[in-house]
């Protein structure tokens, strides 16, 4: 039997907590690392993403490994929408392109559900892609963790 871990910040979650939770979330995925990424994620965590529905961590990795051989040079950004006790609801955009070289504006909305170890037990995502040119790019930091200075969503008029 797997050693349960406790992902701080745990719900209830105020504002500012689920404010760090989503930055650490963001930053997690801007690792582009499945293995990291389904660390978050309850062992039976259940997700919608777009049309798929994964469950369970090794899905998760699956799915991920999936998605970024095929969303190259993905820079994500999260912002926080509102939350409730074990739920935080986030908007997101992220950008990347594919292997010819067209780039893409992905924006989306998530619905997430915390167990009280701070680990996601549902992901609920609704996103939908924007075909961009390289002019109209907005993220240009190095692959990775986006720096603190960066604007957010909000500040980008996004």
């Amino acid at each position: 039997m797997e050693a349960r871990q406790s992902r701080p910040p745990l719900p209830p979650f105020d504002r500012e907590a689920a404010i760090k939770k989503v930055r650490l979330a963001e930053d997690a995925w801007n690792s582009r690392d499945p293995e990291r990424v389904s660390l978050a994620y309850t062992t039976d965590s259940a997700w919608r993403n777009r049309a798929e529905f994964v469950t369970g961590r090794e899905a998760i990795v699956q799915f991920l490994t999936r998605k970024w051989n095929k969303e190259l040079d993905y820079r994500l950004i999260k912002e926080l929408w509102a939350v409730s006790g074990d739920r935080i609801a986030v908007r997101f955009a992220y950008e990347w392109h594919d292997d010819s070289g067209h780039w893409y504006r992905s924006y989306g909305n998530e619905n997430w559900e915390f167990d009280s170890d701070g680990l996601m037990r549902r992901r609920h995502a609704s996103i939908n892609d924007l075909p961009i040119t390289e002019k109209q790019r907005k993220y240009f930091w190095p692959l990775g963790r986006r720096p603190d200075e960066h604007p957010g969503l909000s500040d980008l008029g996004l």
